[in-house]
């Protein structure tokens, strides 16, 4: 199967609403625009689950899942069972690109070039880690 996305970012969410805005606009403005970007709201009690589902009416890329408080762990793994992308990334609810709109491009590109090198995890100074499907 030919992947959609040349990455897909999966964030687990709860009870981010104060941090969501600022994470998800920070995705949405990156340089590289092949990626697709999927919350899995882990049963929050806040405002987080109505700002993921505006933001997904607002762009195509976003993908929001709604499941049981189960964890972050069962969240990744959820966001991972329906990811399209030919890398994964993971991204904190509370996590942004602050002025580094090349991050998850240059990730692509670090990784893309170390691929032939047999790397499955690449680290940038952003703190941001893709692993190959």
């Amino acid at each position: 199967m030919d992947n959609i996305f040349k990455v897909s970012v999966i964030i687990p969410v709860y009870n981010a609403a104060e941090f969501l805005g600022q994470g998800l606009d920070s995705l949405l403005n990156q340089t590289l625009h092949d990626i697709e970007i999927i919350c899995v709201n882990d049963g929050s009690s806040d405002k987080s689950l109505e700002i993921l589902k505006e933001y997904e009416k607002k762009d195509s890329r976003i993908k929001v899942i709604d499941q049981e408080n189960q964890g972050a762990g069962a969240a990744r793994n959820n966001g991972m069972a329906i990811a399209q992308g030919e890398y994964l990334s993971f991204l904190d609810a509370d996590d942004f690109f602050e002025k580094n709109p090349d991050a998850v491009g240059n990730m692509y590109m670090a990784t893309t070039k170390a691929k032939h090198k047999y790397s499955d995890v690449s680290f940038s100074k952003d703190a941001y880690i893709m692993f190959g499907k």
